[in-house]
């Protein structure tokens, strides 16, 4: 609410509003006391009410406050008046480099006396162990007095620097102080604006002083050209540009910028140096203290013949006051010079103005102290709060929630085993499946309440008019049923003609009815077509195709999934099509068994989980416990890991970039510790599997739409074999018999075959009941068994069916089950759960079959990522497992926040 003129807050009496924006409302007052003006910023009240937050910030305003230096804006007081919160500053008049530069680049001394300037008053802060963290021209005011910096609102409180040093380590109790950028966030955050962060900064680790000296270098190039020294087209090109590339020579200016340089002449001598100093990739190799900015620049002014600089003067040399040609006179800036809230400037889209709106913010928030992955992010409907999955030490899987508003995220009680969870329409409840039910829980916690059967499957999306969809099995349509419970309905027809064999990923529009979904291709993994449905209608519009899941965002964007990077295009719903070119949104998105860790809210915001290091999985065995035996092998998107019959050697499959029909192979040695690629497919290699002898391989090639079966050595050499099958078999290999006669696969029908390795016929030859759905075929190792997994709605599982003799089939595992494998020479069976356990069933065979109970070894530290790209594989004794380890916490603990997407 407004503060009326004649308000008195402590000994300040309001005299009028400055302005009003995210960060608190600004006004003039006068100190009653000294008989000055100055500069009152009121904070938000959804932060001044926690008491916690108040002294944290009162003690590290006061360390800031402290910086009494004539170029940085000081910090007089802070107060509390009733329930009103309130900093008090220095009134500054002027303008911001950032308006001085619209009209170009500096003249040399100016540069040069305010880029001292502006060093000098870094070193002050550093000194004192405060670290900038936004240093910009947004943030440097040009008085009569020279430059002002201003606005330490994102500033991180450090253990003042030792002697020729600027770093130092947090001081205690304030590593969640309320004056950091994000109240929410943990160290690996990102903090700042995006063209002047420093890439330690973009790779999540923490600033120090030498950060801020890569801001000044970004200054200092803007001040010497009038172009920012990188820039792009969007967020993740800039970040590209900064990571990767140098901005070009400060002498190399744009078309009709060459009369505003140095009265045209070349920037002074050793200028292009310093600012190249200053913008080192690697922080060792930057300039180490702005001190020695600010002496390198007084030596560049001294070799220009500018005096007054090189003697140390901070006194404006005759340089005009700069205000913008939009107003006829100065607008007062006042500017917290410590103590803006952090939270109030990650969160200010939360409090937009009327008269204009805010601006797009982008940070990060990390994981909890007890997580070591958080994932799968959902923004709520209302946009303030974001829901994630975050996995535990344990490996056990939980759902949290992170008001946008509050420091930390708390657990949904209850919400243990969560497997993909969703918002409910009106943002109170979540839904997820759990044990073959949809159920709902509220966010508050407590017990789940059964909507209906799920029969299968994973993905839901809770509609504006109180139904809910569902995907089900690789072979179902979409599903319906009310939110109030009953049971599931069709709400959508597979298209066969288009190559379809299912339906998923279903995603609402906002008017509750139309909704978009991804009709499943055979042999395409996760990928397939992006159509647009509606309820009381099983037909639905194409729209395009996906490499993962699609969603929609406000404003009329379709977004979807291509290479891992997010694109979006227009939605014209009354002609149901896609109009305009494709933008990019964001690149590098984690996509993984959910196809893309992405989400919007109506309201504009967006939450991604970026590719963990681009997927920088390792293999690592484990023995039945799940203890680790060696430390991770290799890094990259890897998948598969098949052990030879000796177990002295290990197939995988990697992958590069978002292939939806496979990688390379490549084989390790372990004894001798050498990795060597054994496919040259451009990525449409995929499941290899060994040979009984060890010295051969096979593997599925899947290009164009068309299988063909490759049969090689598996020491790369020689010639390879080739078995061309019917393209619409979309036969996937997963087992080479022990008698070398036969590769079993899966087909896209989702039945059992085996193709023959020999003899003039090579057709597919189908296993087991053409009655029923059977996929992930193993023979056991005297070929009298096959061990298979069973579509069969509702459930899924592992099955045993008798091939040589008496007829028989016997269901393995008890609740879920898929991936099964056979070990101990076919004397127990090895399959994996929706919990990631791998399970062991002990097997009987010397009088018919015999299968004991379903007993948990240990749980995988990465689930398999989806039917055809399996997570872990078991050597034959079946006491060490090769496995998919996830990436360090460093690389997956971060989720990203974007606001106003659309708007």
């Amino acid at each position: 609410m407004p503060i009326p003129a004649g308000t008195r807050l402590g000994p300040y009496e309001v005299t009028g509003a400055l302005g009003a924006g995210g960060m608190g409302e600004v006004y003039r007052a006068r100190d009653t006391r000294l008989g000055r003006d100055v500069a009152i910023k009121v904070l938000p009240q959804h932060l001044s009410e926690q008491p916690e937050i108040r002294a944290r910030f009162e003690r590290e305003a006061k360390t800031i406050s402290s910086l009494n230096h004539p170029h940085i804006c000081v910090l007089f007081d802070v107060g509390r008046e009733g329930d009103i919160d309130y900093l008090v500053m220095e009134l500054v008049e002027g303008d911001t480099l950032s308006a001085r530069l619209k009209r170009g680049p500096l003249p040399a001394a100016e540069l040069l006396r305010l880029g001292t300037q502006i060093a000098d008053a870094l070193d002050r802060a550093h000194r004192a162990g405060v670290i900038h963290r936004d240093l910009k021209p947004a943030n440097v005011m040009i008085t009569r007095s020279g430059a002002k910096l201003m606005d330490f609102g994102l500033s991180r409180v450090t253990t003042p620097a030792a002697s020729g040093s600027n770093s130092g380590g947090s001081l205690p109790g304030l590593s969640q102080s309320p004056t950091m950028a994000q109240a929410l966030t943990t160290e690996g955050s990102l903090l700042g604006t995006f063209q002047y962060m420093a890439p330690e900064q973009l790779e999540g680790r923490e600033a120090d002083a030498r950060s801020d000296i890569w801001a000044l270098g970004c200054v200092l190039y803007e001040m010497a050209t009038g172009r920012r020294a990188f820039d792009g087209r969007s967020q993740a090109s800039l970040i590209a540009a900064i990571l990767e590339r140098e901005p070009a020579s400060i002498g190399e200016m744009p078309s009709g910028a060459s009369q505003a340089n140095v009265s045209g002449n070349a920037p002074p001598a050793g200028l292009e140096r310093l600012i190249r100093n200053c913008l080192a990739k690697d922080p060792e190799d930057r300039v180490q203290t702005s001190h020695d900015v600010k002496l390198q620049l007084r030596g560049i002014a001294e070799g220009a013949g500018i005096s007054e600089i090189a003697s140390g003067s901070s006194l404006n040399v005759g340089a005009p006051v700069v205000r913008s040609a939009r107003r006829s006179s100065p607008l007062p800036w006042a500017i917290a010079a410590a103590a803006v809230l952090a939270a109030i400037a990650s969160f200010a889209w939360l409090y937009p103005q009327a008269h204009r709106p805010a601006p797009m913010v982008r940070f990060r928030f990390g994981a909890p102290s007890e997580c070591r992955e958080i994932f799968w992010p959902r923004v709520s409907p209302d946009g303030r709060t974001i829901l994630f999955e975050g996995r535990d030490s344990t490996n056990t899987v939980r759902a949290y929630l992170q008001p946008l508003d509050q420091p930390l995220a708390h657990v949904i009680t209850g919400s243990e085993g969560v497997l993909r969870a969703y918002w409910s329409a009106d943002g109170r409840e979540i839904a997820f499946v759990s044990q073959d039910r949809i159920v709902r829980l509220p966010v508050a916690g407590g017990t789940p309440i059964v909507i209906g059967a799920a029969a299968g499957g994973a993905d839901i999306s809770w509609g504006a008019k109180g139904v809910i969809l569902m995907d089900g099995q690789n072979t179902d349509s979409l599903r319906s049923v009310p939110a109030s419970g009953g049971e599931l309905k069709p709400a959508t027809r597979i298209d066969r003609k288009a190559g379809e064999v299912g339906s998923g990923w279903p995603c609402f529009l906002p008017d509750g009815e139309h909704f978009l979904f991804i009709g499943t291709i055979a042999g395409a993994a996760n990928a397939g077509n992006i159509r647009l449905g509606r309820l009381g209608s099983l037909d639905s519009r194409l729209l395009g195709t996906s490499d993962g899941r699609v969603e929609y965002a406000p404003g009329g964007w379709v977004v979807y999934v291509k290479a891992g990077t997010l694109l979006a295009r227009k939605l014209d719903l009354a002609a149901g099509k896609l109009t305009g070119e494709p933008i990019t949104v964001v690149e590098n998105v984690r996509v993984g068994t959910a196809s893309g860790h992405f989400s919007f809210s109506p309201t504009g915001v967006f939450s991604f989980a970026s590719s963990p290091g681009g997927d920088r999985l390792g293999l690592a065995a484990v023995d039945t416990s799940g203890r680790l035996l060696t430390a991770p092998r290799v890094l990259g998107d890897i998948g598969n890991p098949r052990p030879s019959p000796d177990g002295k050697r290990l197939l995988y499959e990697m992958r590069t970039g978002a292939s939806a029909t496979g990688g390379e192979i490549h084989v390790i040695d372990l004894a001798r510790d050498t990795d060597t690629r054994l496919t040259f497919t451009d990525q449409h290699a995929t499941t290899p599997v060994w040979a009984a002898d060890g010295q051969r391989f096979a593997y599925n090639h899947f290009a164009n739409g068309r299988p063909t079966l490759m049969l090689a050595s598996a020491d790369g050499l020689g010639a390879q074999d080739s078995i061309p099958l019917p393209a619409a078999s979309g036969f996937q290999l997963f087992q080479w018999s022990a008698d070398g006669t036969r590769l079993l696969g899966w087909g896209a029908d989702f039945h059992t075959y085996a193709v023959p390795t020999s003899g003039s016929s090579r057709s597919p030859v189908l296993m087991g009941d053409p009655g029923q759905l059977a996929g992930q075929g193993q023979l056991s190792p005297d070929g009298h068994w096959l061990a298979f997994t069973s579509g069969q709605s509702p459930n899924v599982q592992v099955y045993v069916q008798s091939v040589v003799g008496a007829p028989g089939r016997w269901q393995i595992s008890t609740t879920f089950g898929f991936h099964g494998q056979w070990i101990r020479g076919g004397r127990a069976l090895v399959y994996e759960n929706w919990q990631q356990q791998i399970m062991i069933v002990d097997i009987d065979t010397r009088d018919g079959f015999r299968a004991g109970n379903p007993r948990v070894l240990f749980t995988l530290p990465a689930a398999s990522a989806g039917r055809f790209y399996k997570s872990w594989g078991a050597e034959e004794s079946g006491q060490r497992f090769w496995v998919v380890v996830p990436p360090p916490r460093t690389t997956s603990s971060m989720i990203d926040v974007v606001t106003d997407f659309g708007q």
